[in-house]
C-alpha cells in the first residue's frame, strides 16, 4: 500500500541529526515522532498506536519510557488506517504493507491491494442489496399495518 499517493507531512519535532561516523559533509537529519505527535496529526487516541503496537504492525524504539516512532513507522500508521478506511483488516493490511520492498516493482502488492478492494466493493454491494429488499419488506409491511389499523378504527 505504500506505493499509492502518501503525503508527507513535516515532523513536529527531529529528535536528532547524525553525522556518519568518519566522514565530513552535511549531517543526516534522523526524523522521529513520539506517540502524541502521531496521535494528533491522525486525530486517533495514543491507545489505537498502542494497539497497533501490540500486533506488531508498529515497532517504535525506546528512550527511557518514551516510544520514538520513526518516519518508516509513520507511514505504516498512515497505511494501516487507509486500509481501515477500505475496510481491510489489519491481517488484511499487514500482508499488503509487507509485500513493499523498496526499489522492486511492487507489482504483486499493486495487484493484491485491487483485488482486496475489488471484494470488499463486491461485499458491500450484497449487503447493499440486502439492505434495499430490506427496505422494501418494512415498507410493505408497515403499509399493511397501517391499512389493518385503519380498517379497525373505521369499524368501531
Amino acid at each position: 500500500m505504500r506505493v499509492i499517493e502518501e503525503s508527507h507531512v513535516a515532523p513536529t519535532k527531529a529528535v536528532k541529526a547524525n553525522k556518519p561516523a568518519g566522514k565530513s559533509g552535511t549531517a543526516k537529519a534522523a526524523v522521529s515522532y513520539s506517540i502524541s505527535e502521531l496521535a494528533a496529526e491522525f486525530d486517533i487516541t495514543t491507545r489505537t498506536i498502542r494497539f497497533y503496537e501490540e500486533k506488531g504492525l508498529l515497532k517504535p524504539t525506546r528512550q527511557g519510557q518514551s516510544r520514538v516512532y520513526s518516519a518508516a513507522d509513520r507511514t505504516r500508521l498512515k497505511l494501516i488506517l487507509r486500509g481501515k478506511r477500505l475496510g481491510l483488516s489489519l491481517e488484511e493490511s499487514r500482508d499488503i504493507i509487507e509485500m513493499y520492498e523498496p526499489n522492486h516493482d511492487n507489482s504483486k502488492q499493486l495487484t493484491t491491494l485491487i483485488k482486496a478492494i475489488q471484494d470488499k466493493r463486491r461485499q458491500l454491494e450484497h449487503q447493499l442489496r440486502d439492505i434495499e429488499i430490506m427496505m422494501q419488506d418494512l415498507d410493505e409491511s408497515e403499509r399493511r399495518l397501517v391499512e389493518a389499523l385503519e380498517q379497525r378504527q373505521q369499524a368501531s
